[in-house]
């Protein structure tokens, strides 16, 4: 089992997600926590790292938590994924080992890695995507 954090954020009723290098679909910003590391020193870690931008402590909220087989993994390994929402000061772009950052509608749920799927889905359940 993987335990990892995500950062849902959305524009346009749209969901951020990004390529890591060397991947063939979308992940969510976010990653796994190191040792010791609570959800909010995890997540504003890795989206710096990623994406080059500072989240907003003020307004970091947890979203839920979702469950999927990990994409790119030996077989019968799964994500828990606990997925928050924060606003953030900067401008999103790829960094780290992130190439590319795109917003991803209804329509493109198929670009998705299994455990972005499931967090698209929570994002539509609370009317955040379309």
């Amino acid at each position: 089992m993987l335990d990892v954090v995500a950062w849902i954020h959305t524009a346009d009723r749209r969901m951020l997600a990004v390529r890591a290098r060397g991947r063939d679909l979308l992940y969510l910003p976010g990653g796994k926590r190191e040792a010791g590391e609570e959800d909010w020193a995890a997540l504003s870690r890795e989206v710096r790292e990623e994406l080059a931008v500072e989240l907003d402590h003020g307004t970091f909220r947890e979203l839920g938590v979702v469950h999927a087989p990990a994409h790119d993994q030996p077989e019968h390994t799964h994500v828990r994924m606990a997925c928050f929402t924060a606003g953030f000061h900067g401008r999103i772009g790829p960094a780290g080992e992130i190439d590319e950052c795109v917003y991803v509608g209804a329509g493109e749920r198929d670009l998705l890695a299994p455990a972005a799927r499931a967090a698209f889905d929570l994002a539509a359940a609370h009317d955040l995507v379309g």
